[in-house]
């Protein structure tokens, strides 16, 4: 996982201490990451000021009944799109309301950890997206070890395509 250790180098700290500062809460939405992104998130202390939580839709079937995914998009291009992590950002958002206030961000992963390829593309094919408000982004990133590294950096990539959209990094 990322640097552990409290302080500047660790982006989960930082993105949890800049939610707090602004007052804002973020939800989590994980295919190929399984849990790791909110597990990270959470292991901060304060955490629960800014993180509503996190859906592990790893299934096709629950990005799309639970998160809104296109099946249309799915069938056309497979879920490991950009697109497929733009509908993840925002539909986690909705779906993790609290009090009837969606998440002010969402952020979501999806991709191939490998060790195959999915929907014909590499292991290494990852796509962060990232929703704050209407304005909703997807990372494109090629990563490249074994499934446990691919699924680390892509924690990292994905606390940093926040920290980066909040001018925090």
């Amino acid at each position: 996982m990322p640097q552990r250790g409290a302080g500047s180098s660790d982006p989960a700290a930082r993105l949890i201490a800049e939610l707090t500062r602004r007052g804002l809460r973020i939800a989590v939405a994980e295919s190929l990451t399984g849990g790791l992104v909110v597990a990270e998130l959470t292991r901060i202390p304060g955490a629960s000021l800014v993180v509503s939580g996190g859906v592990v839709a790893y299934d096709t079937a629950v990005k799309q009944s639970l998160l809104g995914v296109s099946p249309e998009l799915v069938a056309r291009e497979g879920v490991v799109h950009p697109e497929v992590a733009r509908q993840m950002a925002a539909g986690v958002r909705r779906v993790l309301a609290v009090d009837g206030r969606r998440a002010d961000i969402g952020v979501s992963t999806t991709g191939v950890a490998g060790p195959t390829e999915q929907d014909g593309k590499a292991p290494g094919t990852v796509f962060v997206g990232v929703a704050i408000g209407d304005d909703i982004e997807a990372v494109a990133l090629e990563l490249h070890g074994d499934r446990g590294e691919i699924r680390e950096q892509t924690v990292r990539q994905a606390l940093d395509a926040v920290l980066r959209r909040l001018g925090a990094n």
